[in-house]
């Protein structure tokens, strides 16, 4: 029942203006109408939630940005926990920080996310054929309903095909598949780079001492873009053209809110 309310609520309404994007593109003959369809979808959902993510991403500017004051206060009052929280508080209280203001727009935003990932998880991994069959049942309005199999392709490359597959066919034109995972990959780690502040001198005389949280986030900057770069490689090429839409899309979001960050240096 679940999934059911999921698909009404979500992902048909979804698939819907995918293809009413596909029809559009395909009336004006606009070259790979189902490649582009993903893209211009991707960057609709994108604009649509970029108050949620401004929002998000702000408060995670000013949590970077009170950073030191916090490490001060360990410092100043190790052992005792109760004066480290008031003191804490206090300091969320004077710079306006509210440290859970980023968790309601991440938790909107996440069930848009799934759905819009599996519009397109069925759009690219079905048969031309199966697609119009499936696409016809779920159409709002007749005017959408397919008439003839779409192109799955993009720029040559099959949408429904995963960069692993294609790279064990060991033709030439194979190896330049591997672009797709390194691209992915980069972009994950541009946009992950430019989330973290930029590093503030550290004192000589003061022994550096990272606790679990920043050595994870130090860690996760290198360890998440490529396990992205791996899945890249294992999924089919037109998740990875959506991903990396939407990747592209919040590292120009980030820059417009919070310049280069780690990224500066």
């Amino acid at each position: 029942m679940i999934g059911y309310y999921f698909n009404v609520i979500l992902v048909w309404p979804i698939t819907n203006v995918l293809i009413a994007i596909y029809k559009g593109l395909l009336f004006i003959h606009f070259p790979y109408p189902l490649a582009f369809s993903i893209i211009v979808l991707t960057v609709l959902i994108r604009l649509i939630l970029y108050p949620l993510i401004a929002s998000q991403l702000k408060a995670s500017k000013k949590m970077q940005e009170i950073g030191p004051h916090l490490s001060k206060l360990k410092d100043k009052h190790k052992g005792d926990a109760k004066k480290l929280q008031q003191e804490t508080m206090r300091l969320y209280k004077e710079h306006g920080v509210n440290p859970a203001a980023g968790c309601l727009p991440v938790l909107i935003q996440l069930p848009i996310i799934w759905a819009l990932y599996a519009v397109l998880r069925q759009i690219v991994q079905l048969s031309p054929h199966s697609a119009i069959s499936y696409m016809n049942k779920i159409v709002y309005f007749d005017f959408l309903k397919l008439t003839s199999n779409w192109d799955p392709t993009f720029f040559n490359l099959p949408l429904g095909q995963n960069p692993q597959h294609m790279f064990h066919l060991s033709t030439t034109s194979s190896w330049l598949i591997l672009l797709v995972p390194i691209l992915t990959g980069a972009f994950q780690f541009i946009q992950s780079k430019m989330m973290f502040a930029k590093t503030a001198p550290v004192e000589k005389n003061k022994e550096k001492k990272e606790d679990f949280a920043s050595a994870f986030q130090s860690q996760s900057l290198y360890i998440f873009p490529v396990m992205i770069a791996f899945f890249s490689f294992t999924f089919p090429i037109g998740l990875s053209l959506y991903w990396n839409t939407f990747t592209i899309f919040g590292i120009i979001q980030q820059y417009q809110i919070s310049g280069l960050g780690g990224l500066k240096k």
